[in-house]
């Protein structure tokens, strides 16, 4: 690994590192938080996915995180997006491509050789930082939009592997809109049975542990009726019997305003779960 960034933050340290992932086929960055806790002994992890367009930078900068994260004394890991480098295929689109991996293995042409963002995040990176830092084996999972997506279908494709799970603003239900429909035809092919496998809503009703799903959604979201869905996953949650606080919040958006209003109450949430 190569450290890119080092800096000092409410007692702990904010780092950068770039690595060669196996999984991506190509060079990868993620950032870690370790809180001051961790100069005594190995803490919890909370892992957070990005949306789309985003890097590590955007919730390492934006969402105020750090903070908390000292507080309740847990690591955070924040990957990319997506696989990135000349070599890798990209869109001429904001929602395909390079910034827009959505957590997914890719199975299609030309993504399928580098596009294993799933793979990447549910074991390579997990197993780098368990082996290079001072972590536990005890997980949480969140994300924002496109990663709020990935955090909950991680978590439901890996039962057992983390103690929480929590997103703001995700595409709950991406089979059935846009962004998650043009993203899986080019990842995935045209089989739209084959795009379940990959959708929150449609894997609640086989979920083998019922892992509390934790959904904040700003009223003011631009894609809350076109893209997000919320309601899809509460119904899907309440025809299969699995258990969703889903928090409708009057007034906020789709931005890290709304990320940073109430990222405090999800790091103590996870941190609740993740020492239990």
């Amino acid at each position: 690994m190569q450290r890119i960034e080092h800096r000092a933050c409410f007692g702990g340290w904010q780092h950068v590192y770039r690595h060669t992932s196996a999984t991506l086929d190509g060079e990868a960055t993620f950032a870690v938080y370790l809180p001051p806790q961790a100069e005594q002994r190995a803490c919890p992890v909370l892992y957070w996915l990005s949306g789309l367009t985003c890097t590590e930078q955007n919730f390492i900068t934006k969402a105020g995180a750090q903070r908390y994260a000292a507080e309740h004394g847990v690591i955070l890991v924040a990957p990319d997006t997506s696989p990135r480098g000349p070599g890798v295929a990209d869109a001429d689109a904001y929602d395909l491509g390079q910034g827009a991996g959505f957590y997914v293995d890719a199975t299609q042409a030309p993504w399928a050789s580098h596009y294993r963002m799933f793979d990447y995040v549910s074991n390579e990176l997990p197993a780098l930082i368990e082996a290079q830092f001072p972590a536990t084996r005890a997980r949480a999972i969140s994300g924002h939009s496109m990663g709020g997506h990935g955090a909950l279908v991680v978590a439901l494709k890996n039962p057992g592997r983390y103690r929480s799970v929590s997103a703001f603003s995700p595409i709950v239900a991406p089979s059935e809109v846009p962004w998650g429909q043009k993203a899986f035809a080019a990842y995935l092919g045209e089989d739209r049975e084959a795009w379940k496998a990959w959708d929150a809503s449609a894997l609640v009703a086989n979920a083998t542990e019922r892992l509390p799903l934790l959904v904040d959604q700003g009223e003011a979201d631009e894609f809350l009726s076109t893209q997000l869905r919320p309601d899809r996953l509460r119904e899907a949650c309440e025809a299969a019997g699995h258990p969703l606080d889903l928090r409708l919040r009057p007034g906020y958006d789709h931005s890290y305003y709304f990320i940073a209003s109430f990222i405090g109450e999800h790091i103590a949430h996870h941190a609740a779960a993740l020492k239990g």
